[in-house]
């Protein structure tokens, strides 16, 4: 994200099953100049991607990832928001782990750690 900001457009797809997350982030970044932000696990098997850049770009990379990832498996949830709300960080869990390594008031724990 560029100089920690959600920027023009946040763009979301939700799908059940990570192999169909991972061919929509695939297509989203190859059809347009937009940037991962992040994603997330939310449970029972859904996965979400978060995307960013300006709001033509974030649209066309969302349409392509869902188109994508609807031929492999189940896309849940399709979201664009234009100019989203600074404070909307706040419960976006890449948003708070970025917020947090900026200023340094904890480290972001990884998924797969190892441990």
């Amino acid at each position: 994200m560029a100089n920690g900001s959600l920027q023009e457009a946040l763009g979301m797809i939700e799908t059940k099953g990570f192999v169909a997350l991972v061919e929509a982030t695939d297509a989203m970044l190859k059809a347009a100049n937009v940037e991962l932000a992040g994603w997330d696990k939310v449970g029972s098997g859904l996965v979400t991607a978060f995307v960013v850049g300006d709001v033509a770009a974030v649209k066309a990379a969302v349409d392509a990832g869902a188109a994508a990832a609807s031929r492999i498996g189940e896309v849940v949830s399709v979201q664009v928001i234009p100019r989203p709300h600074e404070e909307l960080g706040g419960v976006l869990s890449f948003a708070k782990a970025q917020a947090a390594a900026r200023t340094g008031a904890g480290s972001p724990t990884t998924k797969n750690d190892g441990a």
